[in-house]
């Protein structure tokens, strides 16, 4: 009977039945309704008989038939006609029921899972607390039938041995210097100009030649040999661990330039049959990524400088009501006998307020003697010799000097400052040896050449091209100065303590082209500020230093150096004039494309450092030569550019490569 036409009868039967009939009737209308309700095509017909029956007295009949017609996905318009109160209140009220139904099906569901889990949660955990107990009744002995023995009473490491366990893992490659010495700043580089310009990230890498000193590792020496420095006739490169052997090992291939050179006669070694020399693990610099080979007398201009201190030292009336002189003059007196270079070690002091203070330090005195030179616009030396002495044999002189120098001022009141005429006599007295001048300054010079005003601001600069002129030397003295000083192997470090205005832009400018450093310590307090005066002072004059060193990054062909970022001066493209280096000093450099498109599957990067130890040995420290690999197939030349460690390479890509999303891992 639930056909279309029986549909269409029970429209036009199902109202009159429901009015004038009896229960029976009533039955076979809701029956029809439920029928017509049924049907998507005749659902807004089945209304007027729903409403029928809510007026008849069978809601309930209503209320679940308009419930399967909105279950079955029937759009049913509820206000098609005006339908009584009573079906509305029905059919809200089914919904709530049906809706506690479904809340009490989901909580029952959760309630036997959680049962269920709770059973199950000993057999999960059976098998692992068997493995526990296996392994806790595992005993340490020698063998079957042997004692028990006690793990307590086993060796642990100390010292040095724990420190080394401690301690990061050198790269399995070494080949490939530490990420310490260099450091690239992305993972790839374009092979070519035309990915150049679309590249959006800085090229280039972080380099710290005395990285290992820091990291307390000890770098290779080679002696010198009777076959000199062996490195490439062209580019200059050093020998590496990544040239190759051709003609029996008669010739090597330079890495760098591809350039083909003779091995000389004391350097020949027969090769293995792959390709390898035999003398490998004898040579550190066919196997290691950082050596220094021992430099040859056609490497020196001079004989190696001893290593030498100059401390020049406001005594103003600032300086000394902040503390700084007392808190120099004893960090100074802690760290005599740290300073590097045993007894070749040669220090100076000068001490200057309105006037400069002079001291003889000569090793037959039983006092140092002070000699004042108030000639500040072309100041002189009041003695030629023994202003810069000796430490070992000067050792009680300096001692004495260094205990007095508190009090001596303390009764100063002058409150001007010749810094720069301070800075003009410690040249005259360094200037035929170099060394480390160390200038410590309690605020603003007023005296002589390079003094500076109280203030710079100048507001209509602001927001202007000129700008960035406010952040260069005011007076062109400081420029010059440091000129002349990294000309003579000179490093200028300031140790600044102001309670005003302190002119960084003009005071920073000299350790800037001398390979110095500024500490800043604003509103110097002794309570407060010295702790950290005397840690950074004692840092400095204690750590490892290379005297009179230049630098040189050579890398392959297609690539060049771009520019270089540091504290240094630069004396022609690719050399860096390097008065003093140390672990501290680290150099940025950009990398370029000099070519199109890079050639060759593989290309290098070598940093040298030719440089004087503290020992008076001069030497050149070789780092670099890291080396990438791929690991993919590409179809166009993928150059590699090798750069940080094992940990660290540089991946030369192609625009194809970059389009595919290949992926490289370094050797």
């Amino acid at each position: 009977r639930r056909s279309w036409h029986a549909a269409a009868w029970h429209w036009h039967a199902g109202p009159r039945c429901i009015r004038r009939a009896g229960e029976r009737q009533r039955t076979a209308a809701c029956c029809a309704t439920g029928a017509v309700a049924s049907r998507p095509s005749v659902a807004l017909l089945a209304w007027p008989v729903v409403g029928e029956c809510a007026a008849a007295g069978i809601e309930h009949c209503a209320v679940r038939h308009v419930h399967k017609a909105v279950a079955a996905g029937v759009r049913v318009h509820i206000n098609a006609r005006p339908h009584p109160s009573n079906i509305t209140d029905a059919v809200t009220a089914h919904h709530r029921v049906h809706h506690m139904i479904s809340l009490l099906h989901h909580l029952l569901v959760a309630t036997l899972a959680r049962l269920w889990f709770i059973l199950m949660l000993p057999l999960l955990l059976w098998p692992m607390q068997r493995l526990v107990e296996q392994f806790e009744s595992l005993v340490l002995s020698a063998g079957p039938g042997a004692p028990e023995a006690d793990g307590r009473a086993f060796p642990r490491p100390i010292g040095q041995e724990r420190d080394g366990a401690r301690a990061p893992q050198q790269p399995f490659d070494r080949a490939n210097c530490s990420a310490e010495n260099m450091r690239p700043t992305v993972v790839g580089v374009p092979n070519s100009t035309a990915l150049r310009l679309r590249w959006q990230l800085p090229l280039g890498i972080i380099v710290r030649p005395m990285a290992d000193e820091a990291m307390g590792r000890s770098v290779p020496v080679i002696p010198l040999g009777s076959q000199g420095i062996v490195r490439c006739r062209r580019c200059r490169t050093y020998m590496n661990p990544f040239c190759t052997w051709v003609d029996g090992g008669r010739r090597f291939k330079c890495n760098v330039c591809a350039m083909l050179n003779e091995v000389p006669v004391e350097y020949f070694s027969t090769l293995d049959a792959n390709g390898l020399r035999r003398d490998v693990a004898e040579r550190p610099e066919l196997s290691c990524g950082t050596v220094e080979w021992v430099a040859p007398q056609e490497y020196m201009v001079r004989p190696p400088m001893p290593p030498v201190y100059f401390f020049a030292i406001d005594v103003s009336v600032a300086a000394h009501s902040c503390g700084m002189v007392a808190v120099v003059a004893d960090t100074i007196r802690a760290c005599l006998d740290q300073l590097p270079g045993d007894e070749r070690t040669q220090v100076g002091f000068l001490t200057y307020d309105s006037s400069l203070h002079f001291y003889n330090l000569k090793a037959s005195l039983a006092a140092p003697q002070m000699l004042v030179v108030t000639e500040l616009d072309e100041p002189f030396l009041p003695m030629p010799d023994d202003l810069l002495v000796n430490l070992t044999d000067s050792r009680p002189v300096i001692e004495a000097l260094l205990d007095a120098l508190p009090s001596t001022y303390s009764s100063s009141t002058s409150n001007d400052s010749a810094m720069g005429a301070a800075l003009q006599a410690a040249f005259l007295v360094m200037s035929h040896v170099g060394g480390k001048l160390l200038l410590f300054q309690a605020g603003l010079p007023t005296l002589g050449s390079g003094k500076l005003k109280p203030s710079r601001d100048n507001l209509n600069l602001y927001n202007s091209d000129r700008e960035p002129s406010l952040r260069n030397p005011e007076d062109p003295f400081f420029k010059r100065f440091a000129g002349e000083a990294s000309s003579r192997q000179i490093t200028l470090d300031v140790f600044l303590g102001s309670n005003g205005f302190a002119d960084m832009a003009s005071l920073a400018s000299i350790p800037r082209f001398t390979c110095g450093q500024v500490y800043y310590y604003p509103g110097f307090h002794k309570m407060r500020d010295g702790p950290k005066l005397s840690a950074e002072l004692s840092r400095n004059l204690t750590r490892p230093t290379a005297w009179e060193a230049v630098m040189r990054i050579r890398c392959s062909r297609g690539l060049k150096i771009g520019s270089f970022h540091g504290h240094f001066f630069n004396r022609s493209t690719d050399l860096l004039a390097l008065p003093t280096c140390d672990p501290d000093k680290s150099f940025a450099v950009q990398i370029g494309h000099e070519e199109t498109v890079v050639n060759g599957p593989v290309a290098y990067v070598q940093c040298a450092l030719l440089h004087t130890s503290s020992n008076g040995e001069r030497r050149i420290r070789c780092a670099g030569n890291q080396a990438c690999q791929t690991t993919g197939v590409f179809e166009r030349g993928v150059c590699t550019v090798v750069w940080g460690g094992s940990n660290s390479g540089f991946v030369v890509l192609a625009a194809d490569d970059v389009r595919r999303g290949s992926t490289t891992q370094p050797c």
